[in-house]
């Protein structure tokens, strides 16, 4: 570039090769960033903001600055709760991390004779239930969509179908969105949603996203639906009270809970906030009869004239659906099927050791010395986290196969799945894992599904 854009900074970024690109006030040349440059040097100097490194602030504008930053400590809203939803901090330091890496051969097979121990009982394959929605086709057809987009597409239409044939996907509730990235799942729950019930819109209907990072290019503010609230919350699943949040705490609608790709410890923070520490309110609730297409809509309650005691909290639990992600990362302090491991004659380091192997399910089937595998293996996408390799050390492969360390790896990710519908069944939950979506749109492809409890 020769010169400049019209109304932008004149600074020649060395490093980029180009011209600063922001916007420069009137009769100014460059930008508040580059003021220094400005001839005559009038300008006051520019030093690193005390708050935040990564940007500059006049010298002499320093203290009006600090009150306005947007890396300023703002007030924590009424719904942070720290720690509420984690498990104990006792102890934490002295919990033993345990490494693959570290571990003899002879430590190893003990790991896999304990783990075989342990899941003999259990369902050792979720049933495959690769479901879809109608709401979604016009856009899986769509020719502009790649890959990427196609198979998120895939997993958020499975989802919805799964919703769906539970009885959940309905009006009259509000759907709380854990991990919610961008909002798309909230998006088409709320398309699905108008779409098969748009004569229905005096019911009500409220979306909420939790996610702890400030995410660009969100779906949910484009909505000017009146008869849906959106609402999110930029929060760590960890300190959220949901009993605090004033949307849930006005009209109190049954919860449903949702997630796709949880990664790790997200799962039980969300399982804990959700039936725990969502306050008295938070019971489960049977949910509604599923209907025949030929049968009229169950009314809402309250709508015979009824009244009913309204409860303390948000409104009754009737379902969620959680796609299941990075069992590596989970952590034994918040892991919620604590009891479950015990029961078993297991603790916190077999937890440690089994979260490591958990990754020979998505990486265990290189064959030793291979390379990492490609980006459509590594299950990396715009909501998805990238896959760390699994540990393979020399005692690992002299005695295990690539084939057997994939298994192994299920196994565990079957052990830690199994803990958690452990938690959901003492609170009055039935719960389901079912394989959502083909392993070729990505092999973190276990949905958890549980509604309350008929008996």
């Amino acid at each position: 570039m020769a010169a400049p854009l019209p109304g932008r900074c004149g600074f020649f970024v060395e490093k980029k090769k180009r011209f600063c690109k922001m916007i420069v006030g009137k009769g100014k040349r460059f930008c508040g960033e580059h003021a220094t440059m400005e001839d005559g040097g009038s300008s006051s100097r520019r030093i690193v903001c005390p708050l935040d490194p990564k940007h500059t602030v006049a010298e002499d504008k320093l203290n009006k600055h600090l009150k306005k930053c947007n890396s300023r400590e703002k007030p924590k809203p009424v719904y942070y709760v720290e720690n509420i939803n984690a498990g104990p901090a006792d102890g934490e330091k002295t919990l033993p991390q345990v490494s693959l890496a570290d571990c003899c051969r002879s430590e190893l097979e003990s790991l896999v004779d304990k783990l075989k121990t342990a899941v003999e009982g259990l369902q050792y394959d979720s049933e495959d239930s690769d479901l879809s929605h109608p709401v979604l086709q016009d856009e899986l057809r769509n020719p502009k969509n790649g890959e990427s987009a196609h198979k998120h597409l895939k997993q958020q239409s499975s989802i919805l179908g799964h919703l769906e044939q539970l009885g959940l996907l309905r009006r009259g509730r509000c759907f709380v969105e854990f991990g919610a990235g961008r909002g798309k799942l909230s998006h088409w729950i709320h398309e699905a949603l108008k779409t098969s019930e748009g004569n229905r819109t005096s019911e009500d209907l409220q979306m909420l996203l939790v996610e702890r990072c400030s995410t660009r290019f969100k779906v949910d503010g484009k909505h000017q639906d009146a008869s849906v609230q959106f609402e999110r919350l930029q929060l760590d699943i960890q300190h959220l009270d949901l009993s605090k949040v004033p949307l849930l705490q006005h009209k109190k609608l049954p919860l449903v809970g949702v997630g796709k790709h949880l990664c790790g410890a997200a799962t039980d923070l969300a399982l804990c906030c959700l039936l725990e520490t969502a306050g008295v309110g938070a019971k489960t609730e049977p949910p509604r009869k599923r209907l025949r297409p030929s049968e009229p809509p169950e009314p809402s309650p309250g709508d015979d004239g009824e009244t009913a005691l309204p409860p303390s909290g948000p409104g009754p639990v009737q379902g969620l659906a959680l796609a299941l992600c990075c069992h590596h990362r989970c952590e034994w302090r918040h892991y919620v099927g604590q009891r479950f491991f015990l029961q078993r004659g297991l603790g916190a380091a077999e937890f440690s050791a089994f979260c490591r192997m958990s990754s020979w399910a998505t990486c265990g089937f290189r064959p030793a010395n291979q390379d990492r595998p490609s980006k459509d293996l590594t299950n990396k996408g715009e909501d998805d986290d990238v896959h760390e390799p699994a540990e393979e050390t020399d005692a690992v492969n002299s005695f295990l196969s690539a084939a057997e360390r994939q298994q192994l790896g299920r196994l565990c990710k079957l052990l830690i799945d199994s803990g958690r519908r452990h938690f959901l069944k003492t609170r009055g939950l039935c719960s389901k894992l079912t394989h959502y979506v083909n392993p070729q749109v990505t092999l973190e492809n276990v949905l958890l599904t549980a509604v309350p409890s008929s008996c």
